[in-house]
């Protein structure tokens, strides 16, 4: 069984899952790069019954959106979506090995701020990437 883990950078919120996950993305929305303070967010998607977690991450809720981070370090975990029950989506700088999620597509690609280039050959979604 592959394991894939994550932690904050403090290390006091961790998780692993037992399953691989089910989605990988780049996202150029307002709210991800206001949450990231980033110009993009990458994130990686597992079911929530694939996921273990070690501590308590907090969280700050808005417009059907749960976002997770650490209290003590304020490393963003990830979200969680009300329009998506069961899913945890963690941001890719939270798990420990980065390079394996390599993110398959764009979501938001009419909000990409205008000097983010990003070369690849990715499917690109003017809105969400996944079915919500």
């Amino acid at each position: 069984m592959t394991i894939h883990s994550g932690s904050c950078r403090c290390g006091l919120i961790s998780a692993e899952a037992s399953a691989d996950p089910f989605w990988r993305s780049y996202c150029h929305c307002r709210d991800c790069r206001k949450q990231t303070g980033a110009p993009v967010m990458a994130f990686v998607a597992f079911r929530d019954d694939d996921l273990t977690w070690h501590g308590e991450p907090k969280t700050w809720r808005a417009g059907g959106v749960e976002r997770r981070f650490c209290e003590h370090c304020g490393s963003q975990i990830g979200y969680r979506d009300d329009k998506l029950p069961g899913e945890t989506y963690l941001s890719l700088g939270f798990m420990d090995e980065p390079e394996r999620y390599a993110p398959t597509m764009h979501a938001f690609e009419k909000r990409r701020l205008p000097f983010l280039h990003i070369d690849d050959d990715l499917p690109r979604f003017d809105g969400f990437s996944i079915e919500r």
